[in-house]
């Protein structure tokens, strides 16, 4: 399965100013996303069921963690905590005493960090196409969460972002509507073939029947003559 990044707008998160306590939203349900580059996203509430306890999920700072991670849930347990509510995916931490925790504290505070960024792998989707000839593809179950990042920018900011799904997904249809398209040419070329057969063929008997008529008159002269 392809591994994703998604980036959270408004996942309001924040530090308090008199703890090293950190919470915001890694996910939020039913909303739709900006434009992906063709197609946009929508997360059921049903996509995170038993996902947490199946996962080893780490918060990390910019999705990075070869600077050590801020906390970790393995498979529902840990220092970070993360729970579904009627908005999304919540997640709560104690930023550790380090480097990298009072980074991300003060970057908070600051301001300089507003939201949130995920990464995952997924299990079960669905497709839909719009009259404007864009996609909304619905998420409708998870199948592991990797991280949950604070992030100063996300790496996919202001251009496309890669899904295979997708591209696989508007491959198919595409072949699809190119095979529907060709189905319907040669039944309009089948058509007029047979159109034209049947001018034809009206055509000709009508020649015949000419042509039968004239003999007849020969014929009836002919005896005239004769006679």
């Amino acid at each position: 399965m392809e591994k994703e990044l998604r980036y959270i707008e408004n996942s309001e998160i924040r530090a308090a100013e008199d703890s090293r306590d950190v919470d915001g939203y890694a996910i939020v349900f039913n909303t739709l996303s900006r434009n992906l580059g063709g197609f946009y996203e929508r997360i059921e509430p049903t996509a995170v069921d038993g996902v947490i306890e199946n996962s080893d999920i780490m918060a990390l700072l910019n999705h990075d963690n070869s600077r050590g991670i801020l906390a970790r849930s393995r498979f529902g347990v840990g220092s970070l905590t993360l729970s579904a509510d009627e908005k999304g995916l919540r997640y709560t931490f104690s930023a550790p005493h380090t480097a990298l925790g009072d980074e991300c504290l003060e970057m908070l505070r600051r301001g300089d960090i507003t939201n949130s960024s995920f990464a995952f792998t997924v299990a079960e989707a669905s497709w839909e196409k719009q009259e404007d000839g864009s996609y909304i593809r619905t998420i409708k179950k998870f199948d592991r969460l990797f991280d949950v990042s604070p992030v100063y920018e996300p790496a996919y900011f202001g251009t496309d972002v890669k899904c295979r799904s997708f591209e696989d997904f508007k491959a198919e249809e595409e072949r699809k509507e190119a095979e529907a398209k060709a189905e319907q040419e040669r039944i309009e070329r089948e058509q007029r073939e047979a159109e034209e057969k049947e001018k034809q063929e009206k055509l000709d008997k009508y020649y015949e029947d000419l042509r039968a008529e004239y003999q007849d008159v020969l014929k009836r002269d002919e005896t005239a003559d004769n006679s």
